[in-house]
């Protein structure tokens, strides 16, 4: 049986007539550029997030880079973010002149270890960038304790965690920024490249807006030196059809990670992370061949990806290589961690330096977990599983 990874027909099919009637109002207003179609997608979505801001943009990368602009980070300044993370991360820090320290991770959640991230702040470190990664927030607390403790900025990327919830509080809504991507395989997915900022500061807002079209107001006046970040009307209007269904799309994913969580801990040298995990190092950590992903205590996750760790030299792939003779879709987010990428070369970090990040690139495998997942071909995605530790 085929499994895929995602399968974006299914939930846009299921759509097909408003998504069809949204195109054509946009075709019919010749409204193309930001306009009516994005300030109705900005209320709503501020509303969806609990935020008193939203700003529609080009992309989450774009989110992020507008955020940093916005906040003023640029040359001679230091910003942490995690190493285990998508590229867009520390590649905009480097885009606007500022240093990503690289911070390594918690295997518990994936995400951002802020014990590692203090003892790398410095004189010139300006702000924190924690990923929600993989729709789970990060210790937000703990992030905001240090930013109060060094007056740091703090922009929350949250591009694969819109919805998700820490300790009752949106993510997203906890610092001066926070960054969503509605990429086509998000949990919100447009139907190609968009993005927003949120925040509840009126004057970051501001500005954050005026830097989105060149830092032109009024018109072709240019108090600073922006970007062309416009969100366009048709993906607002597209984004405006599927976002009533947001909260639909997490609940099925949801339900797919307990499924999965179910069937693979009754296996044998199978576990399920904790946050004891986070006290040890790489070379103490409990064995197991297989470690499932958890929701800590106080987080409400939205699942955008289910991923696992492999355990032990070649264990990943030759998981996935198991899956894909069975016609089983899977994906490693991510193969290298920032440090040991060659474009950060320069910045002399050795793979020893972040242990947790080093090992989790070479672990995680991710599985379908798609609100449209067929229960059948989940337990077929277990079977697989089960079939591959014996």
């Amino acid at each position: 049986m085929t499994v895929n990874l995602l399968d974006l027909k299914a939930q846009n099919g299921a759509l097909d007539a408003e998504l069809k009637d949204a195109f054509e109002r946009v075709l019919r207003s010749g409204y193309f550029i930001l306009g009516p179609e994005v300030e109705k997608f900005e209320r709503d979505l501020a509303a969806f997030a609990d935020a008193r801001h939203a700003l529609g943009v080009s992309s989450g990368t774009d989110a992020l880079l507008l955020a940093l602009m916005a906040l003023g980070i640029g040359p001679g300044d230091e910003v942490l973010c995690p190493s285990f993370t998508f590229f867009a991360t520390a590649g905009c820090v480097s885009r606007v002149g500022a240093t990503p320290v690289m911070v390594d991770s918690l295997p518990s959640t994936f995400n951002l270890d802020v014990r590692d991230a203090e003892r790398r702040v410095t004189p010139r470190t300006r702000a924190i960038i924690p990923v929600h990664l993989f729709g789970q927030a990060a210790d937000m607390d703990a992030v905001l304790a240090l930013a109060a403790k060094h007056d740091l900025r703090v922009i929350e990327d949250a591009a694969q965690a819109l919805g998700a919830v820490y300790r009752g509080r949106p993510v997203g809504t906890l610092g001066d920024f926070g960054v969503a991507s509605f990429f086509p395989t998000k949990n919100l997915g447009a139907l190609g490249d968009a993005g927003a900022l949120v925040t509840q500061d009126a004057a970051l807002f501001e500005r954050a807006r005026i830097l989105r079209v060149h830092g032109m107001e009024p018109k072709y006046h240019h108090q600073f030196i922006g970007g062309n970040f416009r969100l366009d009307a048709l993906q607002a209007a597209l984004l405006s059809v599927k976002l009533p269904h947001a909260a639909a799309y997490t609940a099925a994913r949801c339900r797919n990670a307990e499924l999965y969580t179910a069937r693979l801990a009754a296996l044998p040298n199978v576990r399920v992370a904790s946050a004891a995990d986070d006290a040890v190092s790489p070379a103490e950590s409990e064995a197991a061949r297989l470690v499932l992903p958890a929701v800590l205590p106080g987080n409400d996750a939205i699942w955008n990806q289910y991923t696992l760790r492999v355990c032990g030299a070649g264990g990943r792939d030759a998981l996935r290589t198991h899956l894909a003779a069975r016609g089983i879709g899977s994906e490693i987010y991510y193969p290298v961690p920032l440090h040991e990428q060659k474009c950060f070369a320069a910045l002399g970090y050795q793979p020893e330096e972040l242990p947790w990040a080093h090992r989790l690139a070479g672990e995680v495998l991710s599985l379908p977990i798609y609100p449209e997942l067929p229960e059948v071909q989940l337990e077929e995605v277990c079977a697989a599983i089960a079939e591959f530790l014996r």
